[in-house]
């Protein structure tokens, strides 16, 4: 089943994940107020700093739960005008704010323990309710490490994925302080400012990696595996597609790409769209809800002669077509002859400058002798009505043209139709051939048909000869 991907199933799918982010946000507020309550409180009850300074941890985990429900908030909203890649960056700057808080946190609880293991402190009764507390809240922290992984997996939220590294370290100093209360128990009276120490320490970890990861997002440094995925995806789609530049940037957990790739020179704009939707969907399929911008630029190298010309003379925008492009070969030198169409109001002054142009161009390419163009107008719409079935002249004119064909291919032509244009009849044939006749062989047959159709019928404007293989 393909995924709708609409404008307007985007946007309530994206505030769905704003629902759900918050929910788990509002649980981390709620956890972390719990947390706080148990470890202060027992912590200044029992005089253990390695509990008060948990409950510090937990009292910054309060605040930075808030920040990172109110980065939720406000990094859900769509683009507007002023925030055209959307507001998402606030869950990093959410970040880091966790991570000032965080190091406050850990300077206070550093300066605490060095005067208690300095000075001295009174005897830490460390009774069976201050291991229950201890217990409870290793029990919360693993619940909330869980949950907020799985939902920041889920969501691709900076956010919550701090906060599950912020969880993850106060997890890891209730370990440290109910090793300090044991190491106190047994008779080690500083074990308790150790521990507030160790706790200290696993803050100013968390707090550097939230301002390393979220300060490289905020510097647009490059996310260098992302870029390698997605780099390879375009690769994959073939030669045809030539990578010149792919830039990457995130924004709270998503993606924005710029892709520039080169494409042969004389590929039509329909087919040039299909190569850049196929680039989109090979960079969402490694990076799923990635923006991506496809940039296509016409191919200047790696191209034989002939598809140079041709880049050369559609790279002038008064240039619409060229055609008839042929190249002579003498003397280790070459001559090239192509026609080139403009639109008819263009002055001749205007498109001889044009040719001037073209021609410069190509005789700067290696080997390049002369350069000779022929200019032309485009073809401008004809007023033309269907041929009269019963009318004799145009009856006559169609029994004449299937014995033409059937003399020429050995079987009546597959399709005959006539136009009465302004300047005469306009003949539109379809003939069969054997499917192993070669191009150049059925080019010729067609134009010795063209040829003997129009021979003795001066009134004819046009005749399309059109093979096609016999079945």
């Amino acid at each position: 089943m393909v995924a709708d991907t609409t404008p307007t199933s985007r946007v309530e799918q994206a505030a769905a994940d704003v629902v759900g982010q918050s929910r788990t946000a509002l649980a981390s507020i709620a956890a972390a107020a719990l947390l706080v309550v148990l470890k202060l409180g027992t912590g200044i009850l029992t005089g253990s700093l390695g509990l008060v300074s948990a409950g510090i941890e937990s009292s910054g985990d309060v605040v930075a739960a808030v920040l990172t429900f109110l980065a939720i908030r406000l990094g859900g909203r769509p683009p507007d005008t002023d925030h055209p890649y959307g507001h998402r960056r606030a869950e990093n700057l959410g970040s880091l704010g966790e991570a000032a808080i965080l190091t406050g946190g850990g300077v206070f609880i550093v300066i605490e323990a060095i005067g208690q293991l300095t000075h001295g402190t009174e005897s830490l009764d460390a009774g069976w309710y201050v291991f229950a507390v201890i217990g409870v809240a290793l029990l919360v922290d693993v619940s909330r490490v869980v949950v907020s992984l799985r939902t920041a997996r889920r969501y691709r939220s900076a956010a919550l994925r701090s906060n599950a590294f912020h969880f993850a370290g106060d997890m890891a100093g209730s370990l440290a302080v109910l090793a300090g209360l044991i190491a106190v128990a047994a008779g080690f009276e500083a074990g308790d400012a150790v521990a507030a120490l160790v706790v200290a320490c696993i803050i100013f970890a968390a707090a550097g990696r939230l301002i390393y990861e979220n300060a490289r997002v905020l510097m647009d440094t490059a996310p260098t595996d992302a870029q390698a995925r997605a780099e390879q995806a375009i690769n994959e789609l073939g030669e045809a597609i030539d990578l010149r530049r792919l830039r990457l940037r995130e924004s709270g957990g998503h993606y924005f790409a710029d892709a520039v790739v080169t494409v042969p020179p004389g590929q039509p704009i329909v087919e040039g769209h299909g190569t850049a939707d196929a680039i989109e969907a090979a960079v969402r399929h490694v990076l799923p809800d990635t923006d991506v911008v496809v940039h296509l630029e016409p191919r200047r190298d790696g191209l034989d002669l002939r598809d140079r010309i041709l880049a050369v003379a559609l790279a002038e925008p008064l240039v619409r077509e060229a055609h008839d492009i042929t190249v002579y070969e003498h003397d280790r030198h070459v001559s090239i002859s192509l026609h080139l169409k403009l639109d008819p109001d263009v002055s001749v002054g205007d498109a001889h400058d044009v040719a001037e142009r073209v021609e410069a161009a190509l005789r700067d390419e290696p080997g390049v002798d002369d350069v000779h163009t022929h200019l032309e107008p485009l073809e401008q719409p004809v007023a033309a009505r269907p041929d009269e079935q019963r009318a004799a002249p145009d009856e006559t004119q169609r029994q004449r043209i299937r014995q033409l064909v059937l003399a020429r291919t050995g079987q009546p032509p597959r399709k005959l139709r006539l136009l009465h244009a302004a300047d005469g009849l306009v003949v539109f044939v379809s003939v069969v051939v054997p499917a192993e006749t070669t191009l150049p062989d059925a080019h010729e047959l067609a134009s010795r048909l063209e040829d003997e159709i129009r021979a003795g019928q001066p009134h004819m404007q046009d005749v399309v000869v059109h093979t096609e293989p016999r079945p």
